[in-house]
């Protein structure tokens, strides 16, 4: 759910490593990746194979919930429909960590010729639609039962409390439900015990191999939906000065949106974006309708604009069909909050993303206006999200296939980078506090 700035917008910051990993855990952590690399890609290929989509997650977690048992973690099924939770207790005093792993698919038909590309259908929205894990989710899961089975083996040497959250709906959940990240709060997977911090990741087709990128606060966008609307009256379309054309109005409308970004937001400040994305109208070609209806989205990385964008969408929709006669009803629907990297917590790891890909393949970027819903975790407990490369070495990031798109492909190597990733940054703020 999420669209990457390019490559070169990038630039390299160097941290401090603020954790102290005693040196023999971490050569065999580091150890340990590398020999199961394998059979991270080998879970990653079933996951690609047979994806489910939102809420549906069910032999996807079957098989998640069978691993982490076989671990000897403590596990609960059925977290928010099919949510996944695994807790391993060292029994020692120490913090309280939370991974995150999204684990839902797409609705997108698979095009690329991968051998065990998908071939799974499903209804979505009334229609029939191909499956697709077509942003990267099954390398997400994959990874993080590869973490639970290392740092089960290395429980003797750790302390505190991990727990490994295995989450559905990623993508929104299917329309009259809940799910995701926000329902999975509601049923208190951030209790018992409660997580001193949470961390997750995201591949991304666009970035290099070998690369990982963050950003400090505000890192990916919040997600709003909207709709409007507008009514008028109908008439002949022969005979429009009859009519009050709810069209013609939403055209207004649609273009008076646009300068709400262009000339009354500070994109100095944060950037931000109204897209339309559909628009209903009319029957018939030569009848003007009495109704129109368009829908949207909002993302904006400041709540302070979040709110004045809402504001100024309703004023500028209702102004416009007030003068021309047709009234306009707005609403809008708050979906995903800011992607908050808490800075204190982001300045502290990066020395430990540092260890997994080298000190010149850590590099900041810019926000970008996608949404991520581990933005509910992070709005009650201090969080870092992060995103690991995997485009092939010999692929133009200009022609690279984006997330929820039929030809979307990763380099599977860029798994180990991300587990390496992972168990750096858990072990870590492990031994840092």
């Amino acid at each position: 759910m999420m669209k990457f700035v390019p490559i070169a917008v990038l630039f390299v910051v160097t941290l401090t490593l603020h954790a102290q990993t005693p040196a023999k855990l971490q050569t065999k952590i580091d150890q340990q990746a590398v020999s199961l690399e394998q059979k991270v890609i080998e879970w990653r290929r079933h996951f690609h194979q047979y994806p489910e989509l939102s809420n549906r997650e069910t032999k996807t977690a079957q098989k998640v919930a069978e691993h982490l048992k076989a671990l000897g973690l403590e596990v609960q099924t059925g977290v928010a429909h099919t949510g996944v939770v695994g807790l391993l207790r060292t029994g020692k005093p120490g913090p309280v960590i939370a991974l995150r792993a999204d684990m839902d698919a797409l609705p997108v038909t698979e095009r690329n010729s991968l051998p065990f590309a998908s071939k799974e259908k499903a209804v979505f929205n009334g229609q029939e639609t191909g499956v697709m894990h077509a942003c990267g989710h099954d390398t997400h899961v994959a990874i993080l039962m590869a973490v639970a089975e290392i740092l089960s083996k290395n429980k003797s040497e750790l302390k505190g409390t991990i727990k490994f959250i295995f989450q559905p709906a990623e993508e929104g959940a299917p329309a009259g439900e809940e799910g995701g990240a926000d329902l999975m709060v509601k049923e208190g997977v951030l209790e018992n015990p409660k997580p001193d911090v949470i961390f997750g990741l995201h591949i991304n087709s666009i970035t290099p191999l070998g690369m990982i990128t963050y950003r400090p606060a505000g890192t990916m966008a919040a997600s709003d939906w909207f709709s409007i609307k507008v009514k008028g009256v109908q008439a002949h379309g022969a005979y429009p000065w009859k009519s009050v054309d709810p069209i013609v109005v939403s055209a207004q409308i649609i273009t008076g949106l646009q300068t709400i970004v262009s000339r009354q937001t500070e994109l100095t400040k944060e950037a931000a974006v109204i897209t339309i994305g559909r628009i209903q109208a009319g029957i018939r070609e030569n009848i003007i309708p009495e109704e129109a209806f368009m829908a949207g989205t909002i993302r904006t990385l400041d709540e302070g604009m979040q709110d004045n964008i809402h504001e100024k969408i309703r004023l500028t929709a209702t102004k416009i069909a007030e003068s021309a006669g047709a009234t306009a009803e707005v609403n809008i629907t708050k979906m995903t909050p800011i992607t908050y990297n808490d800075p204190a917590l982001t300045e502290k790891m990066v020395g430990s993303l540092q260890k997994a890909a080298g000190v010149d393949k850590v590099v900041r970027i810019n926000a970008v206006t996608g949404a991520e819903d581990f933005a509910f975790y992070q709005k009650k407990i201090p969080g870092f999200f992060f995103f690991i490369g995997a485009m092939p070495p010999d692929q133009d990031p200009a022609k690279a296939p984006a997330h929820h798109t039929p030809d979307f492909m990763i380099d599977e190597r860029a798994m180990l980078t991300g587990l390496k990733a992972m168990l750096n940054v858990t072990v870590d703020y492990m031994y840092a506090k």
